[in-house]
């Protein structure tokens, strides 16, 4: 799990530094999403089975798909101006949201707790956007796009689980955004100038569909409750590369806000972990219930 966020962390690297070069973010976009089919297809072996890629609900694929495709171009626009720590701030209120949602959505209402520490993650991020003080830019609405984008999409996986295969999730998540956008490509402003942004925009994929397998991999060895607390850590390699390569340290605002929304987040996993408990038939399904999910 560790080594899947550093690779999340080298993929939004990458993007902001293609960006910030002046590459246009549609070809960034497409570049990660075919690098990642292409993978994906290589890795799985598609071409031994393909009824395990099999779409019993395409609509839905093509909805979730076009609902990835907004995390990631609204996640890549907002890059361009926010720091790295400042957009993984704001995307780790995403779990929160996904929490209220699940209840108007899937029926799994959370108790006053829970939205005790949504309200308190709310705060972090204002903390953090601080609209009103001349703070709040096109930049932090581009990153919550992105987090709302992907709460949606969280919660069109936990609906389509049940009914579709673990490989065709994982397939027509990308492959919807790729065929959809190609078509746009022609717009694209600039392209990859160079050897080396051109091996840039290829890495993407690597990055993406490399820390996707290795989540795979970390759910099969652990629980969804041991591995819960993990995506954090991205924070501290955001911090790390946003510092190295970029040059950039988040103010104490964005710390403290990132802050709220960590505790915020550590205590909605502790309450879900305590109601497992006591429903012990969650705990038996928990791994197959992921495996499906992702």
């Amino acid at each position: 799990m560790l080594c899947v966020y550093v690779c999340f962390t080298f993929l939004d690297t990458s993007s902001k530094y293609l960006v910030l070069a002046g590459v246009s973010g549609l070809i960034v976009a497409w570049a990660r999403f075919t690098v990642h089919v292409l993978l994906v297809g290589v890795f799985l072996r598609g071409w031994r089975e393909p009824a395990r890629f099999r779409a019993n609900n395409l609509p839905a694929h093509i909805l979730r798909g076009c609902l990835l495709f907004g995390s990631t171009m609204f996640n890549i626009l907002a890059l361009k101006t926010l720091q790295l720590a400042e957009t993984t701030s704001i995307y780790f209120f995403g779990p929160m949201v996904i929490t209220a949602l699940a209840g108007p959505l899937l029926g799994e209402w959370a108790g006053w707790r829970r939205w005790l520490a949504i309200l308190t993650g709310f705060v972090g991020v204002l903390i953090i956007t601080r609209p009103g003080v001349g703070v709040f830019g096109i930049g932090h609405l581009f990153a919550l796009g992105s987090m709302l984008s992907n709460s949606f999409y969280v919660v069109m996986t936990r609906r389509m689980s049940s009914t579709e295969t673990s490989e065709s999730l994982i397939l027509f998540s990308a492959l919807a955004p790729s065929v959809l956008l190609a078509p746009m490509l022609a717009f694209a402003p600039t392209l990859p100038h160079g050897g080396f942004q051109w091996f840039v925009v290829l890495m993407l994929g690597v990055f993406g569909a490399g820390g996707h397998y290795l989540l795979v991999r970390a759910y099969r060895l652990a629980t969804t409750t041991q591995l819960a607390p993990f995506p954090y850590s991205q924070m501290v390699w955001m911090i790390i590369a946003g510092w190295l390569i970029f040059h950039q340290f988040p103010d104490r605002w964005t710390l403290l806000g990132a802050a709220i929304i960590v505790a915020s987040g550590l205590y909605i996993i502790h309450r879900e972990h305590r109601l497992r408990v006591r429903n012990p038939a969650s705990l038996d399904t928990e791994a197959e219930a992921l495996a499906k999910k992702l």
